[in-house]
């Protein structure tokens, strides 16, 4: 059973997955910068036995993060709880897709993940719009390279500043506005910030699309992707709140490739000497 964690700045997601199948289960909990192995290992352990499973049930595991310190944790969890190493998203791991990035280090590992699964499943041009602390679009040409994309403040920020930078502004939580036209102040919050994000995606899609061509796809993923989609017009073709996981189980299946032993390589002949 395979094991993949997509560390975030606000939640972290992870799921099991089983014999190549989608995920047997998947949960999110909120990601708390200062959590140790032994805690991180005491909500695994308590989410696996909801299923009725144990760390004995896990025989491999993948991790990525924008949380650098917690990649250290989920690394030390592994190897105390499930005697393994847990193999981490980063530069020098194989995806199968080249990184057209003026500095490829850069890209976070999620991202690379939502990429990898999205090409994979349409096998063509496509954007993956996540909707997390930040709103990112990650874009793969036709030939199944990543191009780079987009990233702007997401929902919930907007709301936090908002708040901090206008004293007389409430604190509002994410939720689906009742009209466009607020008839209290927290109702117009809500409708500006569900109406202008959906607002945003439409229009960095279109023109996207512009460039890339009408028959891109796009798929939306992340936490907040259930409140904010549905009020955007026509430029999301899919929602996935499991992209980036099946991301990282792909990325994982293809760093399984075992090298041949050094004696059963094809020996390359030295150039004859004149």
């Amino acid at each position: 059973m395979l094991l993949v964690v997509d560390v975030g700045n606000t939640q972290t997601h992870f799921g099991v997955f089983e014999d190549g199948r989608g995920p047997l289960e998947h949960w999110r909990f909120a990601t708390v910068r200062e959590s140790t192995r032994d805690e991180l290992g005491a909500v695994l352990s308590n989410l696996l036995a909801l299923r009725g499973l144990r760390f004995g049930d896990i025989d491999a595991a993948i991790v990525s993060s924008t949380v650098p310190q917690l990649s250290d944790e989920w690394q030390a969890m592994a190897a105390r709880y499930l005697n393994q190493e847990m193999l981490v998203v980063g530069p020098a791991i194989r995806t199968g897709m080249p990184l057209r990035y003026d500095n490829p280090h850069e890209v976070g590992a999620d991202r690379i993940a939502n990429a990898v699964a999205a090409y994979d499943r349409v096998h063509g041009a496509c954007v993956v719009v996540d909707f997390g602390t930040a709103i990112t679009y990650d874009v793969v040409s036709a030939a199944g390279e990543y191009l780079g994309g987009i990233i702007t403040p997401g929902a919930e920020i907007s709301i936090d500043a908002l708040y901090e930078r206008a004293a007389k502004l409430p604190k509002v939580e994410l939720a689906p506005p009742r009209s466009l036209i607020g008839k209290s102040t927290v109702g117009a919050i809500r409708s500006g910030i569900v109406y202008g994000f959906a607002a945003q995606v439409d229009g960095i899609v279109r023109r996207l699309r512009g460039e890339l061509g009408s028959e891109t796809t796009v798929i939306a993923t992340g936490g907040l992707a259930p409140v904010l989609v549905p009020f955007v017009r026509e430029t999301i073709d899919d929602v996935d709140d499991l992209l980036t996981l099946c991301g990282l189980r792909l990325i994982w299946a293809r760093n399984q490739v075992v090298m041949p032993a050094a004696a059963d390589r094809p020996r390359r002949e030295s150039p004859a000497s004149g």
